[in-house]
């Protein structure tokens, strides 16, 4: 694929890191509301336009993880992909499943920007990722740590999108049964 300032959906993988109860529930950057909101709108775009979607989370004293229960009932069922460190991508599994996918546009969504999103941003640089920061739908712990680890993926060649702009992005032809579907996508964002 040639090289583009604009973002193919079959060129893209999404990666929701640590959307779970327990680390979503800190005090955050984005109220929970608007959280909820980003991760859904996010995920029905990713439905809508074929992306796949990987889940990481950090496994709970019980060994599993809850994840919000906005995303949980959007998603329906779907493996959760559990990491040993605090990047995800330097978990063999999760690399792995998204190098197989052969896409070379990583989507990220999650909590803290800081940990959970910032480091595998930074990795999916060095590997040669195209790395995009869905920022409407991560928070931080604070506005300062946040903002910082934002500055350090852009300094690096990753780049931030909002989910408004990506439905739009992905749309298309505006006469498409699914772009129309991307344009409610738009709308419901843009409201509140």
């Amino acid at each position: 694929m040639a090289a583009t300032a604009r973002i193919e959906p079959s060129d893209c993988i999404l990666l929701f890191a640590d959307l779970q109860q327990g680390i979503a529930d800190l005090p955050l950057t984005l109220s929970a509301k608007r959280l909820a909101k980003g991760v859904v709108h996010l995920a029905r775009l990713a439905k809508l336009f074929d992306i796949p979607i990987l889940v990481t989370a950090i496994p709970g004293p019980d060994g599993k993880a809850t994840l919000l229960p906005e995303l949980a009932a959007e998603l329906g069922p779907v493996p959760i992909h559990y990491r040993s460190t605090a990047d995800s991508l330097l978990n063999d599994d999760i690399a792995s499943t998204i190098a197989s996918s052969g896409r070379r546009t990583l989507l990220l969504s999650g909590v803290a920007t800081e940990l959970a999103v910032q480091l595998p941003a930074l990795t999916g640089i060095d590997l040669g990722y195209r790395t995009f920061v869905v920022i409407d739908a991560c928070a931080g712990t604070s506005e300062r740590t946040e903002n910082a680890a934002l500055q350090r993926i852009t300094q690096h060649g990753g780049a931030t999108v909002s989910v408004l702009t990506l439905a739009g992005e992905l749309a298309g032809d505006l006469r498409q049964p699914r772009a129309q579907q991307a344009v409610g996508i738009l709308f419901a964002m843009a409201k509140e």
